[in-house]
């Protein structure tokens, strides 16, 4: 009666498991290093930010479409109002 199992002669099993864990290990060491780089990243807070943002906003053209901000608008000051025109007719 022949073994219903083959005896290997080179072991190529373990040296493709050994390689896997490898492969796992260095993928897990290189998501590591981009964690750590992403938790040393300057960080400011929300605070600090917004007083940065209101700061901008201050010296930036005045945004009649945040009248919160600006206050309200005289009609003929308007920029967003419609144009209208000057002439009553074209002659030709």
């Amino acid at each position: 009666m022949s073994a219903p199992y083959e005896i290997r002669n080179n072991d190529t099993g373990r040296s493709k498991k050994q390689s896997m864990a490898e492969l796992k290990l260095r993928r897990l060491n290189e998501l590591n290093q981009r964690l750590q780089e992403d938790l040393n990243r300057r960080r400011i807070p929300v605070s600090e930010a917004s007083m940065d943002l209101i700061a901008f906003t201050d010296k930036e053209p005045k945004d009649f479409m945040v009248p919160s901000r600006w206050g309200t608008i005289d009609k003929r000051d308007d920029p967003y109002a419609p144009q209208q025109s000057g002439g009553c007719c074209i002659i030709m």
